[in-house]
């Protein structure tokens, strides 16, 4: 029981501080642009914090032109929740019904708590409480800060513009250990910076990831890695 209480203080822990972030996306989805509503469905439907904001930051650089970026860098980030729905589907379990309501709440924080969890019960119930926990509290939140928007005025004056960025460089902070973390970081930032001048709103994103990407795939400089951390492994067993 003890166990399971630990659980439900982790998970609900977590949705408090998420659903924080919900209150500058809702004031900045309505300064880039989107009324209420939209801001409102956007929480319900897309529900994947990094791509919403990635959706309202090109949109509102960009408007109606950069539209399709906008959907390309939403759905180039909420790939990663793919991946996550591989690894949570054992935890899950079957059922058509509870596999789709699992599909909607399936994101970093969720799959976070389920996997650091010591048994499978334990991991079901952080999964459906974080989950659950951050959907319901982002979007109370993203309500909130869509109403707060107009008296708020403009979101930069209160630092709500930098939220984003900041909870993104929580998530790399951590994994920044080996050479082609921090290669492939330097490299998208210096790519993106660069090419934001010159082309339309969201493309210097989706040009660094794909660099990112084809870094990882190949695995150019996590070879040398493996081979530094080999002798060292081999002498602590």
């Amino acid at each position: 029981m003890s166990q399971r209480r630990e659980v439900w203080r982790e998970g609900l822990g977590v949705a408090v501080a998420t659903s924080a972030y919900g209150i500058s996306f809702g004031a900045l989805a309505v300064a880039s642009g989107l009324d209420i509503w939209q801001t409102c469905v956007l929480s319900l439907l897309m529900f994947t914090g990094g791509s919403q904001f990635a959706f309202i930051g090109v949109f509102g650089a960009g408007g109606m032109a950069a539209l399709p970026s906008a959907i390309a860098s939403a759905a180039l980030l909420g790939v990663r929740n793919l991946a996550y729905g591989m690894r949570m589907s054992s935890t899950i379990g079957r059922g058509f019904w509870r596999r789709t309501a699992a599909a909607q709440v399936t994101i970093d924080e969720s799959t976070a708590v389920a996997i650091s969890q010591a048994t499978p019960s334990l991991s079901r119930l952080g999964f459906w409480v974080t989950g659950l926990g951050v959907f319901i509290g982002w979007n109370i939140t993203t309500l909130l800060g869509a109403l707060l928007g107009d008296v708020l005025g403009d979101p930069k004056s209160w630092g709500l513009d930098a939220a984003a960025a900041a909870a993104f460089l929580a998530l790399l902070w951590p994994r920044l250990k080996q050479r082609q973390a921090i290669a492939v970081g330097v490299a998208a930032a210096v790519i993106a910076a660069s090419l934001t001048p010159v082309m339309m709103p969201g493309l210097p994103v989706l040009v660094a990831a794909v660099v990112a990407i084809v870094v990882g795939w190949f695995n150019w400089l996590g070879r040398d890695d493996v081979r530094s951390s080999g002798p060292a492994t081999e002498v602590s067993t």
